[in-house]
């Protein structure tokens, strides 16, 4: 297994890059190397490599690169007919980008059957609520009677968008925030989200796993288009995606 710490690792800021070791190196498991820290530059510079964190409090910081990837092409998001008509209802308004540290911390705390306790941290808040000050981290909110019951948030860079984590607090709250995010990011001349690990939830909606080799040369595609920089708040208008 790769050691990214040899003493104290540097904090490195959003312009700066860490070279990570190649995808094939990492474990049967998909891990790619343990170490380092959260700083923009380390994050930022992972998932331009197709790396991602996943650790438990703790731990160092473990970083993963798995073979399959499981991915959401946006042009075959699959939407059911009972979806199709609770979108349509008027149940639930969406906003971008208004509620980040919201989203984040309800996906930390909702409990999730299965699972006891859960990988984002204190610090891995910090991080990425740092990301979206930046621009790079961004979350697709769902509200119900004014309030905040389900969504998701994830890193975009370039046309790629890449999925963290999404939580809760009403039937289909967060599967309609993932739609309405997917559209929005077809809309914005993006063609794919990485949802890094299979899920029944993405699955459903038309995820599925590639080989890592495929999900690099996509990656390496996407990432040299133009970004949708800063916060995508005035983006979505009464809760509808702008055409």
């Amino acid at each position: 297994m790769n050691r990214l710490v040899q003493g104290d690792f540097p904090w490195l800021g959003a312009g700066d890059w860490y070279q990570f070791p190649p995808a094939e190196t990492s474990t049967v498991e998909g891990i790619i190397g343990v170490g380092g820290n959260l700083s923009p530059g380390m994050l930022l510079s992972a998932y331009r490599q197709g790396v991602f964190p996943w650790f438990d409090a703790g731990d160092p910081v473990i970083w993963w690169c798995p073979d399959p990837r499981f991915m959401l092409f946006l042009d075959e998001l699959h939407v059911s007919r009972s979806m199709r008509r609770t979108l349509s209802s008027g149940r639930f308004r969406f906003t971008l980008d208004t509620e980040f540290a919201g989203v984040m911390h309800s996906c930390a705390t909702t409990p999730r059957p299965g699972q006891n306790g859960t990988w984002i941290t204190q610090d891995m808040e910090a991080a990425y609520r740092q990301l979206h000050e930046l621009g790079f981290a961004h979350s697709c909110e769902t509200w119900m009677d004014g309030r905040l019951v389900g969504g998701i948030y994830g890193v975009a860079i370039g046309r790629i968008f890449f999925g963290e984590s999404m939580f809760s607090h009403e039937s289909d709250a967060s599967k309609a925030a993932l739609i309405t995010l997917a559209r929005f990011l077809c809309r914005h001349g993006f063609g794919v989200m990485d949802a890094q690990l299979r899920t029944p939830h993405v699955e459903r909606l038309g995820g599925r796993e590639i080989p890592r080799g495929e999900f690099l040369r996509i990656l390496r595609g996407a990432i040299e288009l133009p970004a949708l920089a800063g916060r995508w708040t005035d983006c979505l208008v009464d809760g509808r995606v702008v055409q």
